[in-house]
């Protein structure tokens, strides 16, 4: 499966919805229905300033990726562009968000509305293995940088590990070529441009726009555009085997 994360389908998609006792802004920019084997999904929440977000989990693993505004998570600063994961039934937080608010990522291999606030553990938490990691911030490159470039870079900025968790930074001069590796226990991973333009076939996607490549799908071809390509590889575990 491949699916595209787009700004127009966030800005179709933006609405306003309850979480616990603060109204936040939500954005679809990839949807991919309900199945509960495989369906990914990209979001854009918009948590309000100075918000807080108590300590949870949610049932499916999923990455975080922080774009805008600051706050922190836990003992953790955030700003952008910072990275953090958490795998299924792993508790984290809490998400509070600074004086100008705080925007991020949330990306699944499989869709999930709702969280569970560690308060309920008792009741709906699942023994079983538990999972996280963060990075950043990461530098967001510049036109001058990417122009600058005469061959591709790959930076590594959460371990790759075997269970098929990982992340990269990947820089590509204009027009070349580039080619994803693949982690053998990974569901899948995703694409998220950072700076210039990702080409796949007849689509572009620039600047926060994405793609899932499922771990069974074809690997197409990839290609930065003419003035280069700074991209955010997400490789994403599957799911324990233990959690249903």
């Amino acid at each position: 499966m491949i699916r595209l994360g787009t700004r127009t389908n966030g800005e179709i998609r933006r609405r306003t919805i309850p979480v616990l006792d603060d109204s936040y802004f939500k954005a679809e920019w990839m949807e991919s229905g309900s199945d509960p084997v495989l369906s990914p999904t990209v979001a854009m929440i918009e948590q309000p300033p100075n918000s807080v977000l108590v300590p949870h989990f949610h049932r499916q693993n999923q990455f975080q990726l922080f774009v805008e505004g600051s706050g922190s998570i836990g003992p953790s600063a955030l700003s952008p562009l910072s990275i953090h994961y958490a795998g299924a039934y792993t508790g984290y937080g809490p998400l509070v968000a600074g004086p100008e608010g705080i925007k991020y990522f949330t990306m699944r291999s499989i869709c999930e509305t709702g969280l569970v606030p560690i308060s309920e553990a008792r009741e709906k938490m699942l023994r079983g293995p538990k999972r996280h990691a963060q990075c950043g911030p990461i530098h967001i490159a510049s036109d001058v940088d990417l122009l600058a470039l005469t061959e591709s870079q790959t930076e590594v900025v959460i371990p790759l590990a075997d269970d098929g968790l990982g992340a990269e930074v990947i820089h590509v001069p204009g027009a070349g070529t580039l080619f994803p590796q693949r982690l053998t226990a990974s569901a899948g991973f995703f694409l998220v441009v950072l700076a210039g333009t990702l080409i796949c076939a007849d689509v572009q996607l620039g600047s926060l726009e994405s793609m899932y490549v499922s771990a069974d799908e074809v690997l197409p071809v990839f290609d930065a555009g003419k003035n280069g390509l700074q991209l955010l590889v997400l490789h994403l575990p599957r799911k324990e085997s233990v959690y249903p």
